[in-house]
């Protein structure tokens, strides 16, 4: 008999729908991320947040800002901190097209989402470019009359 796939291990765990709104999003990448053993266990139970998080590429490196990890119920003295800066994991030369793709004129680098991944845990790493607000508001007005149509059919 086939062992059934627990959806926890393989899923979705959030998704940045902010990112969505704000940015349009160009070149997607999958990284890892380093964490700690009670963020595993507190991402396992659904405390991650990618609302508001960004990542920068620092001294060749690129770090995750501002994630919300919320802390493991049975983690004691040893919890960790929700919203420490942690270390993503890419290879030399995506992170030298992601530097140089940054360093173009309005571009940032935006989490869209996170899933498991063979157990472990991975983010999807989009190269942005900010929104305006005429923008925001021309998506808001065709969605408004897509809805308007789909409720007249």
């Amino acid at each position: 008999m086939k062992k059934k796939k627990n959806s926890s291990q393989n899923g979705t765990i959030t998704v940045n729908r902010k990112a969505r709104y704000d940015y349009h999003l160009r070149d997607r990448y999958e990284v890892g991320i380093v964490l700690q053993g009670t963020e595993v266990k507190a991402i396992r139970n659904g405390h991650f947040n990618l609302t508001d998080s960004y990542a920068q590429i620092t001294d060749g490196e690129v770090f995750l800002v501002d994630a919300f990890i919320g802390l493991y119920d049975q983690g004691n003295r040893m919890n960790h901190e929700p919203k420490r800066t942690r270390k993503l994991l890419l290879h030399r030369s995506e992170i030298r097209k992601l530097e140089r793709s940054v360093h173009s004129k309005g571009m940032t680098l935006v989490p869209t989402r996170a899933y498991f991944a063979g157990g472990r845990v991975k983010l999807e790493l989009a190269v942005a470019q900010g929104k305006r607000l005429h923008d925001k508001r021309d998506k808001i007005d065709r969605d408004q009359a897509d809805r308007e149509l789909r409720s007249y059919s």
